[in-house]
Formats: structure tokens, sequence, C-alpha cells
């Protein structure tokens, strides 16, 4: 059986994409960027884009679902963003998103977001948005999964809030981890030898042989350069981030070398280059066949640092279905 979805904050569809796989069908989807909307609507051609904000979305502009699934903007809550959480604009928009899923009233709901949720400083503000949650009408199940655990070349820990309507009397279990490992050579090496540098500016390079497989270059920060940011072949990936500057090393780089304090360096005479768009994408669990589009490569790694691992999506999809289809 078929269930369909709504899609909020979108982005360019990782979430989407896995829960097609499990055979959802996403009609319809929310994403404000107009930087992503070109590769949404070319690679999710039968699903319906509204291009404005999730505050100016009615519930009668959604059609009528099964499930409603997104995620929130997670940099008010992240190591690396604001730390300002639901004070921040960005973290209220956690509440608009409860606020469709109250007017509408599907069977189920997936929010996700970085596992900074669940930090001492932000304590309050997710208890108060698992209240939400219940008074909207939802048994919610929440917990921190780390993507590597289930076959993922990737660390990549999130907290993922599943809900499902209370008069539906649905029993839920996550995924157990299957602990089987992959790494980045399972993933990325048939690339090694093709990546071509961005041009001047970072604008995209047309002369590639896969699409979207250029790197950024230019210098390192003092912040990227305070850990070793290498892994090997046979490890898996770091998270894949949301910005070309802090996109990990290519793994045909020897580990940085620790000199200080918080301080790391490349090896002597070694050659290094960021992870291309399409590495990225590869490891994010995009087929080569998902074309991004882009002028500048860094909105080709915040759409792929911004997504829901594919493959993971599927797996958190399939265990949706497997509730819904078990009574």
């Amino acid at each position: 059986m078929s269930y369909k979805v709504a899609s909020f904050f979108s982005g360019a569809g990782g979430l989407d994409l896995g829960f097609q796989k499990s055979d959802f069908d996403v009609v319809y989807a929310n994403e404000k960027d107009s930087k992503i909307w070109d590769t949404y609507e070319l690679n999710h051609p039968q699903t319906k884009l509204d291009k404005r904000s999730i505050i100016d979305v009615k519930a009668d502009d959604i059609p009528d679902v099964d499930g409603i699934i997104g995620g929130p903007p997670c940099q008010s809550w992240s190591a690396g963003g604001s730390k300002r959480g639901i004070d921040d604009p960005r973290g209220k928009l956690f509440f608009e998103f409860i606020r469709v899923l109250e007017s509408k009233k599907p069977k189920f709901f997936l929010a996700e977001n970085v596992n900074g949720m669940e930090s001492e400083r932000h304590r309050d503000s997710l208890a108060n948005i698992l209240e939400l949650f219940e008074n909207a009408g939802y048994n919610v199940f929440n917990k921190t999964l780390n993507a590597a655990d289930y076959g993922i070349a990737q660390d990549r820990k999130r907290i993922i809030f599943i809900g499902f309507r209370k008069d539906l009397n649905f029993s839920y279990e996550f995924p157990e981890p299957t602990y089987e490992r992959k790494y980045l050579k399972d993933i990325i090496s048939d690339l090694a030898d093709t990546a071509k540098p961005s041009l001047d500016k970072s604008k995209t390079n047309p002369d590639v042989s896969v699409p979207n497989h250029e790197y950024m270059t230019g210098g390192f920060s003092s912040r990227y350069m305070s850990r070793n940011r290498v892994r090997t072949w046979d490890e898996p990936s770091f998270t894949i981030q949301a910005s070309g500057r802090q996109a990990p090393i290519h793994p045909s780089s020897p580990k940085m070398v620790k000199i200080g304090t918080d301080k790391f360096d490349f090896v002597k005479d070694s050659q290094h280059r960021r992870l291309t768009v399409r590495e990225s994408a590869r490891i994010q669990g995009f087929p080569d066949s998902f074309i991004f589009k882009y002028q500048n490569v860094n909105d080709g790694y915040k759409m792929i640092g911004n997504a829901v691992n594919v493959d993971f999506a599927k797996i958190l999809a399939d265990s949706i279905r497997k509730s819904l289809t078990s009574t």
C-alpha cells in the first residue's frame, strides 16, 4: 500500500527520496530557499513544490496525507551553530511544523534534527517540544541514532522524533542497529581519479565526467585545522556538513598531524583536497542520477549536508511502514 506524505523543510529531498524508496508517495513539499528549487523540481518531478515559508502555509493549502515529514533548521541547536535553540527564529520553526501537524492530523510524523537538541542547555526546550507533540494528539518516540550503526559509511548522529496519532493505537520500535560497517572505499573509491577543482570564486566546473564531481579550493580556517579532518579508506566518513569549507579531506591524503593544542597540519608534501560535491552526495546516499543544480559549489555542499542520508531515511521509513501495516 502506498501512503501519501507531505514534506517540510524539504531541501534537496534526501528524506523524501528515502521515503519514496520505501514506497511512500511524497505528494507535497515545502521549501522556501530559491537556490534549491531547481534541484528539487528536477529530481522530484511528481511532487508539488510549495515555495513559500512554512509560516505562510495554511492547513487548507496542504493535501490530505497519511504522514508529515521534515527536518526543521538545525543551526540553532548545533554545537557549530548559534546554540540559541528555541530562542533563535530558526529554532521557532519547529513550532510551525507542530502547527501544521496539529491542523492536518495525519496518521504519523517524522522530524529529524541534530543531537545537540539533547544537550543540557536545550533540555527545557526539548521537553516543551515533546509536550507539544503529545498535546497535538500523538504518541511520540524519540531517540538519537548514528547512521554508521545501520550500514551507512558516515558517522552522523541525529535525534529522530516519530509519532503516531493516539487514537490509532499503533505500536512502534526504532529499527535495531545492524552494526554492519561500510567504509569510504565502498562508496567513493571509483571517483578518486576524476575529480576537478571548482573554477575561480568557487564557480561550478562544467568539465567533469561525473555530474557535480568538483571540489572547493582555497584555504582552511584555524577552526578547521583544530583537529584531524581525514578519514582513511577503511573508515566511515566524518559527518558531511552543510559547507564546502567544512568538507572532510579526501581519504587519499594521510591523516593530519597534531602539532599543538587544538592545532593540526597536513603531512609535508602530501596531496590533499576536499571531498567533491558528488563524493559528498554519494556518502549521503544520493545516486549519481540525482543532479544538483547550482552556480556556486558551496550551494551544492549545503544542499547535501543539510539533507537526511537517503539510505538512512529509507530505514526509518521502512520502520514506520511496519507499524502502519501491523494492525
